[in-house]
């Protein structure tokens, strides 16, 4: 399924011409959940991503699934009970970097660059905009990000006897290593 998943990416990209991809297929997406009873922190590496190059057009594909605790318990409930990732099984992010021109993507160097575009998580898809800092190293790119999400805006629901112990603020982590194709 993951090899599927990172096809339909690639697949995706080959519509705009012989522009200069980077791609990665294992980006690392964490996040972390503070409360004053207990925090809660995952990390995912399995990450699929795609930037253009000439049209800062940007995919990232995250199967929920893939998501690792610390707590076994932790995991089982983020997957039955709050994500669903059998009815929702991946978070995806559709979008631009829409100040492309900041990048020198044939020039050594490091660039903050803003992103907006439409991120899907739970079913639910909801505008995203944030900065991210690329560095182009040859013809590698590392890129990285943060940003927070309200579990409510994507209709997650927390059952009241454990509201307290999930923060109503996730903060998301992404750092990817893109290689040129």
């Amino acid at each position: 399924m993951k090899k599927n998943l990172f096809l339909f990416i690639l697949i995706s990209f080959t519509q705009t011409g012989f522009a200069q991809n980077f791609i990665t297929k294992n980006g690392k997406i964490s996040f972390f959940s503070k409360t004053p009873l207990e925090n809660i922190d995952a990390i995912n590496n399995q990450a699929a991503s795609v930037i253009n190059s000439n049209t800062g057009e940007l995919v990232f594909s995250v199967l929920i699934n893939g998501f690792l605790f610390k707590k076994a318990q932790m995991q089982e409930h983020f997957n039955e009970d709050y994500l669903e990732s059998t009815k929702f099984p991946k978070a995806t992010f559709s979008g631009k970097i829409t100040d492309l021109g900041n990048i020198n993507f044939t020039k050594d160097g490091k660039y903050t660059v803003s992103v907006t575009g439409n991120l899907t998580l739970h079913g639910v898809t909801n505008n995203l905009a944030t900065t991210a800092n690329i560095t182009v190293k040859g013809k590698t790119l590392l890129a990285n990000t943060e940003f927070a999400v309200s579990p409510a805006d994507y209709k997650i629901s927390i059952p009241k006897i454990v509201e307290s112990n999930i923060a109503r603020s996730i903060e998301i982590k992404i750092d990817c290593n893109y290689i040129a194709r």
